[in-house]
């Protein structure tokens, strides 16, 4: 009897010890501080807003935009210019594939939602693509004004184009295929850049092309559903230890704010964690349903005491000026 209370309560003692060094290892205690302002990702660089609910993969959102409150179209050089401008760290943008084997900066699956033409990207010459006009379908009134129609002809870039005009610049590239040969294609021109412009880059979209375009660009910064879970199923299970999963490096991880508390040591511990393996975190707003994205100053109060990590955001706008103006002291 007398062994059997010492081994409960040895056992309760190696319990409450390894509660503590959990605690300790995955708190903001010993943790180096982190004093550099938020990294804000313009989703479609400055664009144009709508209404989220009953969003679905079919749905023509320039259809539904709220008021226009600037003068810019998504996925276009002015607007990804005005992004930077802003205040935006990293621009996100869309590629699609053309008849003549360029990639055109454009979101939707097909070209009716949002120009005057019909059918998919890759029926057009990147030339015949120059020609749409890309603000011909956007209306904030069921159609009874379109206050874009004939400002966006040849506004349509091709990913060459974006990449040259901001040779310094960062960017998310999204693959909308999940075509695996979309990888191939987008690695072969990729692979014509010099590693310090593709250190600024990253690509996320289906588990297929990221697979094939990692495998081309093993050190190329990606990111997909796959990957997110081989790096954050793992780190589930480990990151108390304060080990890190090797397929949680060189990565970008997107994180609901809806989970990011379950992650061990979130915000700092966890965004340092990250940083020690190159592997930037992007927080998302709610569940990361729909590309949803801290959007209002309200949205703000959402995020955990003086975040450093990255910010999803549809109004950069908006968002970049209240980060700035908060970030100031810590410039000072």
């Amino acid at each position: 009897m007398k062994k059997f209370k010492r081994n409960i309560k040895r056992f309760f003692l190696f319990l409450f010890i390894l509660i503590v060094f959990m605690y300790l290892n995955n708190s903001s205690f010993l943790t180096k501080s982190r004093n550099e302002s938020p990294i804000l990702l313009a989703h479609r660089g400055m664009a144009q807003t709508f209404p989220m609910e009953g969003i679905a993969n079919d749905t023509c959102t320039a259809k539904r935009i709220y008021k226009p409150e600037h003068p810019f179209l998504e996925n276009t050089i002015p607007s990804m210019e005005a992004a930077f401008k802003a205040g935006a760290d990293i621009v996100e943008l869309d590629i699609k594939p053309t008849k003549d084997g360029q990639f055109a900066i454009f979101h939707d699956w097909t070209l009716d939602c949002r120009t005057e033409a019909e059918g998919m990207v890759q029926d057009y010459t990147m030339a015949e693509l120059k020609k749409l006009d890309v603000g011909y379908g956007y209306t904030a009134d069921h159609g009874k004004t379109y206050p874009f129609r004939g400002k966006g002809v040849g506004l349509m870039p091709s990913l060459d184009e974006v990449l040259e005009y901001f040779p310094e610049e960062s960017f998310l590239i999204h693959i909308k295929s999940a075509e695996p040969t979309e990888g191939i294609q987008l690695a072969k021109h990729l692979s014509k850049l010099p590693e310090k412009r593709l250190n600024q880059l990253t690509v996320y979209g289906d588990d297929q092309p990221i697979h094939t375009l990692k495998k081309q660009l093993p050190n190329l910064r990606v990111m997909s559903m796959a990957t997110l879970k081989s790096c954050l199923l793992p780190y589930l299970g480990i990151g108390w230890t304060g080990m890190i999963p090797s397929a949680c490096e060189n990565t970008q991880l997107h994180i609901p704010e809806k989970y990011a508390p379950l992650l061990w040591g979130f915000p700092n511990k966890f965004l340092n964690r990250m940083e020690s393996v190159n592997t930037r975190v992007i927080l998302v707003a709610g569940d990361g349903g729909w590309s949803e994205g801290f959007d209002q100053k309200q949205d703000l109060k959402r995020l955990p005491e003086n975040y450093t990590g990255g910010i999803w955001t549809n109004r950069i706008d908006v968002i970049a000026p209240i980060i700035e103006k908060k970030s100031e002291p810590l410039k000072q």
